[in-house]
C-alpha cells in the first residue's frame, strides 16, 4: 500500500523535526518547510496528500498559507496547529477551508486520529467521484454484459475523450446510433450539440443542402438562407448514419471538412470554419465499396481512424435476457401493465431464435408481447409467429385475435382459447398463460367466463 505524503510547515526547527520523526514512525512519507511561502512553492511542484501547518509563523501565517494553498489546489486537506488562545481563529479558518485543527501542546493521539480522518475523508471523496463517473458512463453505454459488449464498452470509454473520427460498423438494427451517442456522452463535447443525419434518406442535392446549408435562391424552393447540420453541430458532434450511401460528389466535400474544417453553403463562395467531431456508421463493408469504386479511398482512411464493430445479437445471446427484460419493463410501463418477466418456454424461444433484425427486432417483438400478455409473465403465445415457427413452436395466438380488438378483448379471447386447448384445466391454463390460479379465477370473474 502506498504511503500518504504529508508536508509539515513550521518555523520552529525543533518542533518541525520532532513531528517529522513521529509521522515517519506512523508510516507517513514526510517533507518539511520552514515558511508559508516555501509551503506554497512546494505544493506547486510536488503532490502531497495533506499539509500540517502551524498558525503562528513570521511573514506568512498559517491562515494566509491555507488560502494560498487552496487557491492553487482546493482539494489538499490542511490541518492547522494552534495555541489555545487562537482556537476561535482556527474555527474561522475551518470555514475558510481548513479540514481541522489541533491545539498546542499537541496531544499525539488526537493528532494521529485527525490525520487519519482527514486522509480517509479525502480518499472517500475520490472514490465517490470515481463511482459517480463510472455510474454515469455505465448509464450511457449500450446495454449488455457479454464478453463482446464489455469489450465494445471498454473501447467506447477509451476513445470517447479523444477528438478522433470514429467509424461504427455492424448489421442493421444492432444499435450503432446508441454507440455514437455513448461516445458523445462520454466525450469532452458531451455538453455540446449531437446532430444526426441519415445519408440514405435524402436525394443528393437535398443531402448537400442539409449538411452544408444553402444561400437564398441557390435552387428552386430556397426562399431563404439556411445553415446546415455542420453549423448546427459546431463545437459538438455530427453523426453521419449510413455513410456508405453518400454519393461520390459529396464525399469530396466531406473530405474537405475532415481535412481543413471548411464548409461552403450551396450557392455561396464564402468558406466557413467549423469545429465538429465526426462519427460515421454503416452496415456496408466500406473496404469492398472502395474496391468497387463506390467509396473514396482517401475518405475511408480519414473516417476509419478508430473502427468500432457492433456485434450482431446472435453473436451475443447472453445479452438477450437482459435486453428483453429491459424492453418489457419499458413497454409495460407505457401500457400501464404489470409484467414481471418471462415463462421458461418463452425465454427458451428467445434464446434459440437467431434475430436477423438484431436488437431492433427484439425490441419490436417485446412491444408486441407486452400488448398480448394476459398475466404477469410473457409466454410463448405472446411472441411473434416467426419466432414460434423458427424455434419449433406454432402455438400462436388465434388468427384474427388482434383485429380491431381492445386489450381487454384480446385478454378475454386468449383466456378462452387457452381454456379450450386445455379442456378447461385451470391449473394448466394458468401455467400456459404465465399467471397464478388465483389471478386466472379473478380474470374469469372479471370477464364472466366462470
Amino acid at each position: 500500500m502506498q504511503k500518504s505524503t504529508l508536508l509539515i510547515v513550521d518555523d520552529d526547527y525543533a518542533h518541525r523535526n520532532m513531528l517529522k520523526l513521529m509521522l515517519e514512525n506512523w508510516h507517513y512519507r514526510t517533507f518539511e518547510v520552514e515558511t508559508g511561502e516555501d509551503a506554497v512553492d512546494f505544493v506547486k511542484k510536488q503532490a502531497v496528500d495533506l499539509v500540517l501547518c502551524d498558525v503562528r509563523m513570521t511573514n506568512m501565517d498559517g491562515f494566509a498559507t491555507l488560502l494560498a494553498i487552496h487557491e492553487w489546489n482546493p482539494a489538499i486537506p490542511v490541518v492547522l496547529m494552534t495555541a489555545y488562545s487562537s482556537v476561535e481563529k482556527a474555527v474561522e479558518a475551518m470555514k475558510m477551508g481548513a479540514y481541522s485543527y489541533v491545539t498546542k501542546p499537541l496531544d499525539f493521539e488526537v493528532l494521529k486520529a485527525t490525520l487519519y480522518n482527514a486522509l480517509e475523508h479525502t480518499r472517500l471523496k475520490e472514490e465517490n467521484t470515481q463511482l459517480k463517473q463510472a455510474l454515469g458512463i455505465a448509464q450511457t453505454m449500450p446495454l449488455g454484459k457479454s464478453a463482446l459488449m464489455r469489450s465494445l464498452q471498454e473501447m467506447i470509454e477509451t476513445v470517447a475523450p479523444s477528438e478522433a473520427t470514429v467509424l461504427i460498423t455492424g448489421e442493421s438494427g444492432t444499435g450503432k446510433e446508441l454507440v455514437a451517442k455513448a461516445i458523445q456522452a462520454n466525450s469532452l463535447r458531451k455538453n455540446q450539440a449531437f446532430v444526426t443525419i441519415n445519408c440514405a434518406a435524402l436525394a443528393e442535392n437535398l443531402l448537400e443542402s442539409e449538411l452544408f446549408g444553402h444561400e437564398k435562391g441557390a435552387f428552386t424552393g430556397a426562399d431563404k438562407m439556411r445553415e446546415g447540420r455542420f453549423v448546427q453541430a459546431d463545437n459538438g458532434t455530427l453523426f453521419l448514419d449510413e455513410i456508405g450511401e453518400m454519393p461520390l460528389a459529396l464525399q469530396v466535400k466531406l473530405l474537405r471538412v475532415l481535412q481543413n474544417g471548411e464548409i461552403q453553403r450551396v450557392g455561396s463562395d464564402k468558406v466557413k470554419i467549423v469545429d465538429v467531431r465526426i462519427i460515421a456508421a454503416t452496415n456496408r463493408n466500406l473496404q469492398k465499396e472502395v474496391e468497387a469504386g463506390r467509396f473514396r479511398e482517401d475518405l475511408y482512411y480519414r473516417l476509419n481512424v478508430i473502427a468500432l464493430e457492433v456485434p450482431a445479437l446472435r453473436e451475443r445471446k447472453d445479452d438477450i435476457p437482459l435486453l428483453a427484460q429491459k424492453f418489457v419493463e419499458n413497454f409495460a410501463r407505457a401500457n400501464r401493465k404489470s409484467i414481471k418477466g418471462f415463462s421458461p418456454q418463452a425465454m427458451d424461444m428467445l434464446m434459440r431464435y437467431d434475430w436477423p433484425g438484431n436488437v431492433r427486432e427484439l425490441e419490436n417483438a417485446m412491444e408486441r408481447a407486452v400488448i398480448l400478455t394476459v398475466g404477469e409473465y410473457v409466454t410463448e403465445r405472446s411472441l411473434p409467429l416467426a419466432i414460434q415457427q423458427m424455434t419449433g413452436n406454432t402455438a400462436a395466438v388465434p388468427s384474427g385475435i388482434l383485429a380491431n380488438k381492445s386489450l381487454d378483448d384480446i385478454e378475454k379471447e386468449a383466456i378462452s382459447a387457452t381454456l379450450a386447448e386445455t379442456a378447461d384445466n385451470k391449473s394448466e391454463a394458468a401455467r400456459r398463460l404465465g399467471i397464478t390460479r388465483a389471478t386466472l379465477h379473478s380474470k374469469l370473474k372479471k370477464y364472466n367466463l366462470e
